[in-house]
């Protein structure tokens, strides 16, 4: 059942065509899976950072961290993502890379003077997901199946599918004119190509703060703004590449121009214009600044989604005849991402510090909250509940000083678990990251971070398992990251 992209919106599509709904679980599991943040010396600790952070993204980390800090600091960071895909659709290998670099931190820390312990404040803006993704595919698909099959259905109701309007499948009516069918006369064997390109992010506005709540026990809270884009464009060709509907072969037995099918083209565009809030509380245990001890409380994100739904399909045939059709839908949701506990540890041995962090996240907490009507909520909520897992996600890292030197060497790695149930482990997320930084004086820190992630991945283009792409998949995450105490 893993990743099976749309099918239950193409069904919406079929089924009601008044209401060009694209929203499903995996929507749900594309808001809630966390992202790798953008911070260079969190990421090549591993984000192991619940209890080692100590800088602004503690904002984001575990906002505890902030009351460590003594002095104004002012924080930014960039980032340059690569993410790499080698399909294998139909014994057919096909790679494809998309890049994108991003200005993705920008932040202040204030401490403000008390009699007895700390008390800091921390704002900023964070770029916390990036959604860059790609997929190409192209191969011969010998089966008796396709997307204009997927798409003509055969379903009883007034309004003719999407594939109608463009010849490739027409109305069956009886004797009297009354309405019994819509059909296809393609049946499969059908060369299959396209791309599907993901791209946007999620913005985090956020306010925290830390005070000493105890000697050496700092408890804190972040309160985040959040906004964001997705779009996500699927482009599908379906070609006659071995003529097996010719020049006497009409797909309207009514329509002379649809005589020698050439080619079907299928697009269909997601834009989301994302809003909404969220909350962390945390808490570090500081013991003689040899063991740190940390741990937080990760509140649902709550998103506002305001969704255009458009599709575009068009028709060739021989002599360059054709076809054009497209509509578009818009529709506003509510989602709400699951609650996130994380417990964390930091070591101080000479001249080496070792994190180690763990999270715990319940995917079958994400809902539709809002939006469309009850029942259609409700069968979205229970796929959620039926197909998704608890996960716990494992990081770890380590610092290194270089004696007498300004410079410290840190390496690390992740492990994050599908979350979907019964995944095999090649689904997992695996990362192992590593970084460098150095202080120029006392008051400069520049810091590099990499991290390079690799996993197996499947996406259905209609259907389960008839047309389907078998992914293994690369990223590659640098951030550069600079502060200065003010």
């Amino acid at each position: 059942m893993k990743n099976i992209l749309l099918i239950t919106s193409l069904a919406l599509i079929i089924l009601f065509p008044n209401l060009l709904n694209a929203q499903n679980y995996n929507d749900a599991l594309l808001l809630s899976e966390p992202g790798l943040y953008n911070n260079a010396r969190a990421l090549s600790l591993g984000n192991s950072y619940t209890a080692a952070a100590n800088d602004y993204s503690s904002i984001l980390f575990n906002p505890a961290g902030l009351g460590l800090m003594k002095n104004s600091q002012l924080s930014a960071s960039i980032h340059l993502g690569s993410f790499s895909n080698t399909s294998d659709f139909f014994n057919n290998t096909t790679d494809v890379t998309k890049t994108r670099d991003n200005f993705d931190e920008l932040g202040l820390v204030f401490p403000i003077p008390t009699a007895r312990g700390s008390w800091v404040i921390a704002l900023g803006y964070n770029r916390v997901k990036d959604f860059n993704k790609v997929i190409k595919f192209d191969g011969f698909n010998n089966g008796n199946n396709s997307m204009i099959q997927f798409l003509t259905g055969e379903y009883n109701y007034d309004q003719a599918p999407i594939t109608n309007d463009v010849g490739v499948s027409y109305e069956i009516d009886d004797i009297n004119n009354n309405y019994i069918k819509d059909t296809t006369r393609i049946h499969g064997m059908l060369n299959q190509s396209g791309q599907y390109v993901n791209q946007g992010s999620i913005n985090n506005y956020s306010l925290g703060t830390s005070f000493e709540a105890a000697k050496d026990l700092f408890i804190g809270g972040t309160f985040s703004i959040l906004s964001g884009t997705v779009k996500r464009d699927r482009e599908i060709t379906e070609d006659d590449k071995n003529n097996i509907y010719g020049s006497n072969f009409l797909l309207d037995p009514f329509d002379p121009v649809t005589s020698d099918f050439q080619s079907f083209y299928f697009n269909d565009i997601i834009d989301w214009d994302l809003s909404g809030w969220t909350a962390k509380i945390g808490m570090i245990y500081n013991w003689k600044d040899r063991f740190r001890f940390g741990a937080t409380v990760k509140f649902p994100n709550y998103y506002s989604i305001k969704e255009t739904y458009y599709i575009k399909v068009s028709s060739y045939f021989a002599g360059g005849d054709g076809y054009d059709s497209n509509t578009d839908d818009k529709v506003k949701y509510d989602i709400k991402t699951p609650f996130e506990f994380s417990f964390g540890g930091a070591f101080n041995l000479p001249h080496t510090l070792v994190t180690a962090d763990l999270s715990l996240i319940d995917y079958t907490q994400m809902e539709f909250t809002g939006g469309f009507d009850y029942d259609f909520r409700a069968q979205r909520n229970k796929d959620i509940e039926d197909l998704f897992t608890t996960v716990v996600n494992y990081s770890i890292g380590a610092e290194f000083e270089i004696p007498q030197s300004p410079f410290k060497l840190r390496v690390g790695g992740m492990y994050r678990p599908s979350p979907y149930s019964g995944d095999p482990s090649e689904f997992d997320k695996k990362f192992i990251t590593a970084g460098a930084g150095f202080s120029l004086g006392e008051r400069i820190a520049i810091n590099l971070g990499y991290a390079h992630g690799w996993w197996k991945d499947i996406t259905d283009n209609y259907g389960s398992d008839v047309s389907r792409i078998q992914q293994d998949i690369t990223y590659d995450h640098f951030i550069l990251s600079f502060s200065t105490s003010l």
